[in-house]
């Protein structure tokens, strides 16, 4: 168990490969999250701007409207 495996090091050599294959390969990948984390930030401050804040209509309030309303109908007739 105090070894690594062949398979252990050819997983640990591609991940190496993949992170320092190319030039600029690391800065490229932080640069790409970043806008990644800009955008999701930039869109959850525009649904919160874009939706203005309604107050919540509660189902008994809308059945007393309702009732109301009838009752000012059978009043006209």
């Amino acid at each position: 168990m105090g070894s690594f495996s062949v398979w252990h090091w050819l997983i640990v050599a591609v991940v190496v490969l993949l992170l320092f294959g190319g030039r600029g390969k690391i800065s490229g990948l932080m640069g790409d999250f970043a806008q990644g984390i800009k955008a999701f930030k930039k869109g959850m401050a525009e649904d919160d701007s874009a939706k203005p804040a309604e107050p919540v209509k509660s189902l008994e309030a809308g059945a007393q409207k309702t009732e109301a309303e009838r009752r000012a109908e059978g009043a006209r007739s």
